[in-house]
């Protein structure tokens, strides 16, 4: 039942990427669909609280961990709409979903007490590895469509903060919370902080947005939920460096999903998404 979750969480997540790259104003237009996917899982965690009365926070640190979730979701959330607007999707995306294993599996061994295996050793090899190649620079202006060191960097940035979140939200679930509470509340926070971010000027552009395109951005606000809510309850249940690091065979969705919106990835980017795969699936065995 994990192994499905994630992997349909994994692939939905590519998908609202791969929405997001259409858009043209990034950072807003992932601001409401962030919105959206906010008000999908209070929805969730509201029904579930009434129909089974589940306790969404039975301590004061299963709250404070999501909040610690939410702060650094936004933080991804701005670091993607960034490289978005600066690069092609696949490697992005490859960069800053195996950057988080990379960064978080050692993390769980450390904090969550979760165990170092040859598999692990090796897969994490290869994630290194398709990583590196999937970063290598082709001549070209920064137009979306070709990687450059700046797109790269936020890349890296978004694989920083997801590495961050995945742990907080292992926290908050481990303190007691509920886990779609937690992301309800872990959500909802980011979405404030994207609210007062954008100023009265982006929160104009937002409801402009909503009112001319509201079916696009409803259906990439519940992919958004539905991926982070399936993830999380993935990690009720499995470790966070197995979780995050199943989940990263969304790399081989992205891929696909980017040739699928016009984009051509090179070779060797190709085979780094192919290599970041394997290897995260080499780690769960």
């Amino acid at each position: 039942m994990t192994i499905a979750l994630v992997l349909i969480s994994a692939f939905l997540h590519a998908a609202w990427n791969a929405m997001l790259k259409r858009e043209a104003d990034k950072d807003r237009a992932l601001i409401a669909a962030v919105g959206a996917g906010a008000l999908l899982a209070i929805v969730v965690a509201s029904g579930r609280a009434l129909a089974g009365g589940e306790v969404p926070f039975p301590t004061l640190a299963s709250v404070a961990w999501a909040l610690v979730a939410g702060g650094f979701e936004q933080i991804y959330f701005l670091g993607l709409a960034r490289a978005l607007e600066r690069g092609p999707l696949g490697p992005i995306y490859t960069i800053s979903r195996g950057g988080a294993v990379i960064v978080v599996y050692p993390l769980s061994v450390l904090l969550f007490r979760e165990a170092v295996t040859l598999p692990s050793l090796v897969g994490s090899g290869l994630v290194l590895l398709g990583l590196v190649l999937s970063g290598l620079r082709r001549r070209g202006p920064a137009d979306g469509r070709t990687m450059v060191p700046t797109a790269t960097a936020w890349a890296v940035a978004c694989a920083f903060a997801i590495a961050t979140y995945h742990l907080a939200y292992k926290a908050a679930l481990d303190a007691g919370g509920a886990s779609s509470a937690v992301f309800a509340v872990s959500l909802s926070f980011a979405t404030a902080i994207n609210l007062v971010r954008t100023g009265p000027a982006g929160r104009r552009v937002i409801g402009a947005l909503l009112g001319a395109s509201w079916p696009r951005v409803i259906l990439m606000g519940a992919l958004c939920g539905g991926s982070f809510l399936m993830l999380i309850e993935a990690l009720a249940t499995g470790g966070a460096g197995y979780a995050l690091t199943l989940r990263n065979t969304s790399v081989l969705f992205a891929l696909f999903l980017a040739w699928a919106i016009g984009e051509r990835p090179r070779l060797a980017p190709a085979f780094g998404a192919a290599l970041v795969a394997a290897g995260a699936i080499v780690m769960t065995l």
